[in-house]
């Protein structure tokens, strides 16, 4: 009995696999079609290092500044210097690193980091601004517009004159010149094969601990309020390289300080569960109607429902602004910065019909 139920499950093993082996010759009757060559064209926007896959295009400096300005610097300053929300992009990087291709400067162990004394491949920034700048809008920007914003950048770092135009002819010429184009290491074994001249023994020696491992250590302590100061204000005296500023030490946990205000976490915590008057009266708007129009609007991209992600929580929103719509509408179109922290909120581009029917989701309270 045993050995036939063997045979039965054999022959049903070689069946299975007969079917798989032919639906991956793509015979799938009457399931799904093959995706069009323009569908697959507009997923295949990698660009390698070689620059193969680089569309046809060109942008000049001019008009990169132009882009930069109104859809760039709101997060990384003018000049790309901006160390508020992500880490300066330009900076650190000379005319003689443009001539050897290793930037000195990263030899220093106390120096900054920015994004052009690190990258080495050209390839690399043009395709992450093509496929994912601006933050609030990826993949908004045209192909001559992302050539514009590559320059515009190289000017900045000292790579291509003010007058220069960057296109898809001259881009590997500007690669021969870019600061650090030499310090990228290849022999460590990250890629399979010699492509990269690189070598099949790992950079490290790690090994798996398999008996008698240490426990992860669980922390049982906080930092007490009378001890928070005791060395000063520990956010002051970090480095200010990179969004991470440590924490505040000195005010007490949950207060600013600069204006000794409550932040947003004490606010959730402070605030009673009632509504305001003024929102009570109000119609409240279809919930799930406006936080699928602040979804495709890509708010929910910063802002989580109940949770803050980079800006605060819609609920908490809800909170500090109840019965405030037209404000909150007006928030929404101009942007800004400092009432919830110092990482900016670019102004939208919805129409002021969809920035007021958020508005009135958030002024009701009705946020779930």
């Amino acid at each position: 009995m045993f050995s036939c139920r063997k045979a039965f499950l054999t022959l049903g093993l070689i069946a299975v696999t007969g079917y798989v082996s032919a639906q991956a010759t793509g015979m799938y009757p009457g399931i799904g079609r093959n995706a069009t060559p323009k569908e697959v064209a507009a997923w295949d926007i990698d660009v390698r290092p070689d620059f193969k896959g680089l569309p046809k295009g060109s942008g000049t400096v001019a008009k990169g500044q132009d882009v930069w300005e109104a859809k760039c610097a709101q997060c990384h300053g003018i000049f790309g210097e901006s160390n508020e929300v992500f880490n300066p992009l330009v900076g650190g990087t000379t005319a003689e690193d443009v001539k050897s291709g290793r930037v000195a400067k990263l030899k220093d162990p106390d120096g900054g980091r920015t994004t052009f004394m690190k990258v080495a491949s050209l390839s690399t920034v043009w395709d992450y601004i093509n496929r994912a700048m601006p933050w609030t809008a990826p993949k908004s920007l045209s192909t001559d517009e992302v050539y514009s914003v590559t320059a515009f950048l190289l000017n900045l770092a000292g790579v291509v004159p003010d007058n220069f135009t960057l296109s898809d002819k001259n881009i590997g010429e500007v690669q021969a010149r870019m600061p650090n184009r030499n310090g990228m290491q290849t022999r460590h074994a990250m890629w399979p094969g010699n492509e990269f001249g690189g070598t099949k023994r790992p950079d490290t020696a790690n090994v798996a601990c398999m008996k008698n491992c240490a426990t992860e250590p669980t922390v049982a302590s906080f930092l007490p309020d009378f001890a928070r100061d005791a060395h000063g204000n520990l956010q002051e005296q970090n480095r200010i390289v990179g969004p991470q500023r440590g924490a505040d030490t000195s005010k007490p946990e949950g207060k600013s300080a600069a204006t000794g205000t409550t932040t947003p976490v004490a606010v959730a915590q402070a605030t009673t569960a009632a509504k305001p008057a003024a929102a009570s009266d109000a119609a409240a708007p279809d919930g799930k109607a406006a936080l699928a129009l602040a979804t495709k609007s890509g708010c929910t991209v910063c802002h989580g429902v109940s949770n803050k992600i980079v800006g605060p929580a819609f609920s908490d929103v809800a909170k500090k602004y109840a019965g405030k719509p037209d404000y909150l509408a007006g928030k929404i179109k101009s942007g800004g910065s400092g009432l919830w922290g110092p990482i900016p909120m670019p102004p939208q581009t919805l129409s002021d019909a969809d920035a007021k029917t958020i508005a009135a989701w958030l002024a009701t309270g009705s946020v779930k």
